[in-house]
């Protein structure tokens, strides 16, 4: 799939699932069955694993869809990027999508400097936020998010998604999940 007709995919989704119009797509017994041996997910999805944001439900895909990056602050390190590079390499996944959300916990614990059992978290948000002052936690959540979208587009050759990228087959955007409304925002 093309990187833009994945990202339509994904934004659609979304639109059921904030309008409680769900289809649930690809959950059958035969969709579990057709994928048992290779997987061809669309898209890597970068997320918190805060159990408020699922992307299956946000984006209302299902089983073989998507390939789903969870972590505190939806952050990058080398075991996330290994999975993305792998996502987008072998599987060909075409969109890298990096969603932050309101509210996040992560976030919000550097933003107060309580960060004593997040310390490896804590280090991949902070540079983020270096240099911005008073910043709310839906403006340091979108600085987050913005970062590692950059950071990830800005890998060269040497990796999957650098080439893949330059190539025009994969693409890195990111958005911000607001809880209350269902509602995925594109902010990069």
């Amino acid at each position: 799939m093309a990187p833009d007709a994945a990202l339509q995919k994904l934004m659609e989704g979304n639109g059921r699932s904030a309008s409680d119009q769900l289809l649930h797509p690809n959950l059958t017994v035969e969709r579990r069955e057709a994928i048992v041996a290779k997987q061809n997910p669309f898209a890597v999805i970068v997320g918190c694993s805060d159990s408020r944001v699922p992307p299956e439900i946000i984006f209302d895909q299902g089983l073989g869809d998507l390939f789903i990056v969870r972590v505190a602050g939806n952050v990058v390190g080398p075991v996330e990027l290994d999975s993305i590079e792998y996502a987008a390499k072998y599987l060909g996944a075409s969109l890298i999508f990096v969603m932050g959300h309101q509210n996040c916990g992560a976030v919000s614990a550097v933003l107060k400097g309580q960060t004593a059992e997040i310390e490896d978290v804590a280090n991949l948000i902070a540079p983020a936020l270096e240099g911005k002052k008073n910043l709310s936690v839906e403006a340091a959540v979108k600085a987050n998010v913005v970062y590692i979208v950059n950071s990830l587009k800005s890998l060269g050759d040497q990796s999957a998604v650098g080439y893949l990228s330059k190539a025009g087959k994969l693409k890195v955007v990111g958005g911000y999940y607001d809880l209350s409304s269902g509602k995925v925002l594109l902010i990069k």
